[in-house]
């Protein structure tokens, strides 16, 4: 078996362990994700909101990501804390009230920005209405939790 070499940050490298394992127990707890799920999804929404300041494309969560986005989000001191070192600024929260569900596209565009950026794409997270949306040629093998 050959190692391979991998540069890609995690999500979870940004916050704490105590953040990180509290914004997973929230996912868990209010939106019924397994345990590994949640800290995926944890994982992915940190990368997200750590894209958004230098991102180019228009940045829409997937369906499995939003889950840990919102349980962030509920974090407010520390959601805040982290828009302004990762993003310059509070990141709002801006649904699409009566848009419909998300795009392909724009999902699939996020991904491959957040991968630009540096960070692993975990493809299996980035869903929409169960089809894959990110095809980013991901790190899916590398073990999430190490930085």
């Amino acid at each position: 078996m050959t190692a391979v070499a991998n540069d890609l940050r995690t999500g979870r490298s940004l916050v704490s362990a105590d953040l990180f394992d509290s914004i997973a127990e929230f996912t868990v707890i209010h939106f019924d994700y397994d345990q590994e799920k949640a800290e995926r999804a944890t994982d992915q929404a940190l990368a997200f909101l750590a894209t958004v300041g230098t991102a180019t494309v228009k940045m829409v969560p997937s369906d499995d990501v939003d889950g840990a986005l919102h349980s962030f989000i509920l974090h407010t001191a520390d959601y805040r804390e982290f828009c302004e070192k990762y993003a310059g600024r509070f990141l709002e929260h801006n649904p699409r009230p009566g848009g419909g569900g998300r795009i392909l596209e724009e999902v699939q565009a996020t991904a491959h920005a957040i991968k630009n950026s540096g960070f692993m794409v975990l493809d299996v997270l980035w869903t929409v209405n169960g089809e894959n949306a990110a095809q980013c040629d991901s790190d899916c093998g590398r073990d999430y939790r190490a930085a």
